[in-house]
């Protein structure tokens, strides 16, 4: 499962204001057509969702909070291009819901701001694992998250933020930054900054022949970071072994596992035997 950060409940609760700026930036990003269906993940009182209902063929928003829900029914009553489903999105059968309404069926987009309490699990279902891939991706998926697990999204090798999340999800999208979201923006202003992303699921060019054998190297090559890689995986090869291996990949036998690119780490973990 990806990792995440836990807010506080003030944070939690935090709503994004009416901030036309930062709206129109996530709009931009979706790169909305009017053929789009929408998955929305936590609504809250339908800011966002006014600005996708008239730009798209179906909005299908998943509410969890039963007031709010109450709110949007009544706030949107006549839009007859928007669905909301009341309960909890990680636990939800979408599918299961949307039987006979083909109108809202298999949506092809993903533009929310999620609850940052849960991001990784909800990156999850959205993306996949390395293991399990969604079987149908989106064509894009924008995310108003917490700055800091943005950072992790779109690290680069190296970079302080490069961590296992990094690699996990890059594994199954591109990902971008659209733009940094200051506190100010939400009602009440959180203890955090906050950012929009934006990741394009696709496949990778190399991919893993073990795909399970890869998300266990990752766990334990940044089980500590300010280890060298070949010290975090000796439980599994001899460091001299891993120092070999790691020269024939050009990387030097004393890198972290924070300097390898996605690339790397899948050529490292075919090259370990992950066949």
């Amino acid at each position: 499962m990806y990792d995440y950060l836990s807010p506080s409940s003030e944070e939690i609760c935090s709503t994004l204001a009416q901030n036309d700026k930062i709206l129109a930036k996530i709009i931009a990003a979706a790169q909305l057509k009017s053929s789009d269906r929408i998955l929305e993940i936590g609504p809250g009182t339908g800011i966002l969702t006014s600005q996708l209902i008239p730009q798209v063929a179906a909005v299908l928003a998943v509410e969890l909070d039963r007031d709010l829900c109450e709110f949007l029914v009544k706030k949107f009553r006549n839009a007859d291009k928007f669905l909301l489903l009341q309960g909890d999105f990680l636990e939800l059968n979408i599918d299961s819901q949307l039987v006979g309404l083909p109108q809202f069926q298999q949506p092809n987009k993903v533009v929310a701001n999620i609850p940052y309490n849960i991001t990784g699990p909800i990156i999850e279902k959205l993306l996949g694992t390395i293991a399990q891939p969604n079987p149908h991706p989106y064509e894009s998926i924008v995310l108003l998250v917490q700055k800091e697990v943005a950072d992790r999204l779109y690290a680069r090798p190296s970079s302080r933020a490069f961590g296992s999340l990094s690699v996990r999800v890059q594994y199954l999208a591109a990902c971008e930054l659209i733009t940094p979201v200051p506190a100010s923006a939400f009602s009440p202003p959180p203890k955090v900054e906050s950012a929009v992303v934006r990741l394009y699921p696709r496949p990778l060019e190399e991919v893993a022949t073990n795909p399970q054998y890869l998300e266990t190297l990752l766990k334990l090559g940044f089980a500590a970071k300010r280890k060298m890689l070949r010290n975090n995986l000796q439980s599994v090869w001899e460091r001299d072994q891993l120092s070999q291996i790691l020269e024939q990949l050009e990387l030097n036998p004393q890198c972290r596992a924070e300097d390898l690119s996605v690339s790397q780490w899948v050529r490292l973990s075919n090259l370990l035997g992950g066949s």
